[in-house]
């Protein structure tokens, strides 16, 4: 600190030069009567040390209650672990030694980060704690996702070794995935098919386990694993599945003229049973872009299928054929037309257990979506039995082929489908007075144009048989009495002469 004489002599300088200072000012921030410091916030030494101790224990006393606020938080969060996973200690005894030993090496560190040896450890906890994120933020997961992982825990311990194994495979395959992010998805699809195969292959050789629970295992194993990869593989930007929703979506909007009789399907939806099995088919094959499991998704193909066996059935009152399924399945599309339909078929195609894909109703019914699909990408006028003629009219919007008279319907049929089809026809009738109207206003259009370049060429014509030779035009004469002095020829100017007489 500086001593009282210094600042006397302070004081007495500035007064000398006429700058008055206020001996307040100078004490002590605390009042103790003492000279403060201005590198120590203005207080003496001794008020200095005071206020440091005081500031340094508030300060580990908040570190301290931190660290325990972060080890009930740890072990929370791994007694809630331990719930999930009470029954299975025999089964993942090594992975929960592992579990508490990482549990016991955090709380420790953290204890380390927040000893009261030194102020820069204080500060490291603090720096440590705004970076770390809390186990609470660590552990967000999506609710199917915790869901899937506990139900996946809980039939693999029905397993016993051969579960360890397949827990151990599944995760070593998430982490392997998870450093292949840049791949292609073409490749990321072959590691994935591998690792079915692998799987699949290790139960049945090692394990020695039937093949029914093969089977069951395999699809257990899909869905943990594609639950978890869906946001990762599902239409991911490197590829065109985006393009090719989009252009699918807009052909099965302009298709929407189409009709069941143009497509022979064998379905009438005026009986209410059978009308209701088409609306459930239509939500099955919706539904399909909600799931997130390539299972899942052939599920839904194929409950969408049944009912349009169903369908069918009840229509013809016989069982329904192949030939009568397709052309079915292809009107329960134009009329859904389920949202990323190409997606979702890909995404089936590169990460579904490819023993469901080959056998099976699901490949079956899979493959029937697929040539439908293909089909209403190809439809053309052929297809439908109709004029080119007529399919580009409808393809337009120039006409619709669902008129149908107010005459014609049926006592029983609402008054709002009456009023629709009244709509429908105005509608019909503005929309060719509107063309009417442009064809006219297209031809006036013609005709100002031919008759400017004709009144052009004719006076282009009439300019190059009769040219136009514009003379110079002539200086005028000067005056006989000007003094014009450019010009020498003219005589001197007359003279008055003055006769006696």
């Amino acid at each position: 600190p500086f001593s009282s004489c210094g600042r006397r002599k302070m004081n007495l300088k500035s007064e000398r030069r006429g700058i008055h200072v206020d001996q307040s000012e100078l004490l002590c921030k605390k009042g103790c009567g003492y000279y403060g410091n201005p590198a120590w916030q203005g207080f003496c030494s001794k008020c200095w040390r005071e206020e440091y101790h005081k500031a340094r224990q508030k300060q580990i006393q908040e570190d301290w209650e931190l660290a325990e606020r972060l080890q009930r938080e740890e072990e929370e969060a791994y007694a809630s672990s331990q719930s999930t996973q009470g029954a299975q200690s025999l089964t993942f005894s090594k992975f929960e030694e592992k579990k508490t030993n990482e549990k016991t090496r955090k709380v420790t560190t953290v204890k380390k980060f927040f000893t009261a040896s030194s102020r820069a450890g204080a500060k490291k906890a603090e720096i440590q704690e705004a970076k770390a994120p809390s186990p609470s933020i660590h552990r967000q997961a999506s609710i199917e996702t915790d869901r899937v992982s506990k139900e996946f825990i809980e039939f693999i311990r029905t397993y016993q070794k051969p579960g360890q194994d397949i827990y151990k495979q599944c995760k070593l395959f998430l982490d392997t995935m998870s450093h292949k992010r840049d791949l292609s998805i073409e490749e990321q699809s072959e590691c994935a098919q591998d690792f079915y195969q692998n799987v699949a292959d290790r139960l049945q050789t090692r394990w020695k386990v039937p093949p029914e629970k093969v089977e069951k295992a395999m699809d257990e194993v899909e869905k943990y694993i594609m639950t978890r990869q869906y946001k990762y593989v599902f239409c991911p930007e490197t590829t065109d599945d985006e393009k090719k929703d989009l252009a699918v979506q807009k052909r099965i909007r302009a298709l929407h003229w189409v009709t069941p009789q143009m497509l022979c399907v064998p379905v009438s939806e005026e009986i209410p049973e059978v009308s209701d099995m088409v609306v459930k088919a239509i939500t099955d094959i919706i539904e399909m872009d909600s799931k997130r499991v390539p299972r899942d998704k052939l599920a839904c193909i194929t409950k969408c299928s049944k009912h349009i066996f169903n369908a069918i059935k009840i229509t013809k009152n016989e069982p329904a054929s192949a030939d009568d399924f397709l052309p079915t399945l292809i009107y329960i599309v134009l009329k859904g037309n389920p949202p990323r339909l190409q997606s979702n078929i890909q995404y089936i195609t590169r990460f579904c257990n490819p023993s469901r894909l080959m056998t099976g109703e699901d490949g079956y019914y899979f493959t029937n979506l697929c040539c439908a699909v293909a089909f209403i990408e190809k439809l053309d006028a052929q297809s439908l039995n109709l004029s080119q003629e007529d399919f580009d009219r409808f393809m337009t919007g120039q006409s619709s082929p669902k008129k149908q008279e107010s005459d014609s319907f049926s006592p029983d049929v609402c008054l709002g489908v009456k009023q629709m089809c009244k709509s429908l026809d105005l509608l019909s009738q503005l929309n060719e007075r509107q063309e009417r109207i442009v064809s006219e206003a297209k031809k006036l259009e013609k005709d100002l144009i031919d008759w400017t370049d004709g009144i052009a060429k004719e006076v282009e014509e009439i300019v190059q048989k009769y040219p136009l030779e514009i003379k110079p035009k002539s200086q005028a004469l000067a005056a006989i009495d000007s003094e014009n002095v450019e010009n020498d020829k003219l005589p001197p100017p007359l003279q008055p002469q003055v006769y006696a007489g």
